[in-house]
């Protein structure tokens, strides 16, 4: 498996694996909006390569932390598998290449909103619980789907505010797990 940036070349690329992991084309068309949004720069794109086909596709666009200008935030959305290539550490692989990249960008956070059994073994903990609100409230029978993890030690401590997120991504039905 080879992980790269994703250039503009590789958009096809890209939406293919978003179409193709979750059979429909709302998160592509998603992937496509984040990736046009001014307000999601600087993101990080990254492909996954398996047999040189594109396998998988993760996405972390920019964020803010309200009332806390000088943190440095992300949110991991979306992270896509191909079908046939899922459960084979693709996904993992992605979102640890990620997070190298956004610790070497000196991001002090990192928030996604997605499978708790799975982002926890990725490092994430539950943010609600630690003082960090979505851009939109998550529903309590999923609010543990709301996930943080800090790339900055002692940051979880110190800090609690709402997240804001890109223009793109700021409706509400992104944030209902």
């Amino acid at each position: 498996m080879k992980i790269r940036n994703a250039s503009d070349a590789d958009l096809n690329d890209v939406l293919t694996v978003a179409r193709a992991a979750f059979e429909r084309d709302e998160e592509a068309t998603l992937v496509r909006d984040l990736l046009d949004d001014p307000s999601a720069h600087p993101v990080f794109s990254l492909l996954a390569f398996r047999d040189n086909h594109a396998a998988g596709h993760i996405l972390f666009t920019r964020a803010g932390i309200e009332g806390h200008p000088h943190l440095t935030a992300s949110i991991l959305a979306p992270l896509a598998v191909i079908p046939e290539a899922q459960n084979q550490g693709i996904g993992g692989a992605l979102i640890q290449h990620g997070l190298q990249a956004l610790t070497a960008s000196k991001i002090d956070l990192v928030f996604v909103l997605g499978y708790p059994d799975y982002y926890t073994r990725h490092g994430f903990e539950p943010a609600g619980r630690l003082g960090w609100d979505a851009p939109y409230p998550i529903p309590p029978q999923n609010a543990e789907a709301w996930m943080v993890q800090p790339l900055r030690p002692g940051v979880l401590g110190e800090y609690r505010g709402r997240v804001i997120c890109a223009d793109k991504l700021d409706r509400p039905k992104y944030w209902r797990e």
